[in-house]
């Protein structure tokens, strides 16, 4: 018996939000247009959390954690560590996002991190346009349009 508790994994608390991300970036010059989708799971906030992607078949594409001045990136190709969670977020999605207040778009909000405009539908921040305009339904898209030009559409399945 004492075996067996020993072999026993701690269950992970629930996702604080989880569903289905699309991250698309646009050609430019020489760079072919790239894109993926992934369910994920989010816990925690921009100052402490983890991030799951996983693949349409259900396994787990990548694994990040972070606290204050440490990010972690787990892959199938090994793990890697980061001094901040941008820099974590840029080799993990492939492009510059501002994960920190992505994590706050998620939950319907600006991050606190930097200033905010509100517009019809949403707001703007950092050089993205956060459009909540059917939020209630689960729905957040964040639009980058200098090049090159991003967009990441989140479906939540789970939110706060």
């Amino acid at each position: 018996m004492l075996l067996l508790t020993a072999c026993a994994t701690t269950p992970r608390p629930p996702p604080e939000l989880s569903g289905r991300l699309a991250v698309r970036v646009e050609a430019q010059a020489a760079v072919a247009a790239r894109s993926f989708t992934s369910q994920f799971e989010l816990r925690g906030d921009a100052r402490a959390g983890s991030l799951q992607l996983t693949t349409p078949i259900g396994s787990t594409a990548a694994e990040a954690h972070w606290q204050p001045g440490r990010a972690e990136l787990v892959t199938p190709d090994g793990r890697r560590e980061f001094d901040s969670l941008d820099a974590l977020a840029e080799q993990m999605l492939g492009e510059p996002l501002p994960l920190a207040a992505l994590i706050e778009w998620l939950r319907g909000r600006p991050w606190n991190g930097a200033p905010s405009q509100v517009e019809a539908g949403g707001f703007e921040q950092l050089g993205w346009r956060i459009d909540l305009s059917r939020w209630q339904e689960g729905w957040v898209l964040a639009a980058r349009e200098r090049a090159p030009a991003v967009s990441v559409r989140a479906r939540l399945e789970t939110a706060p």
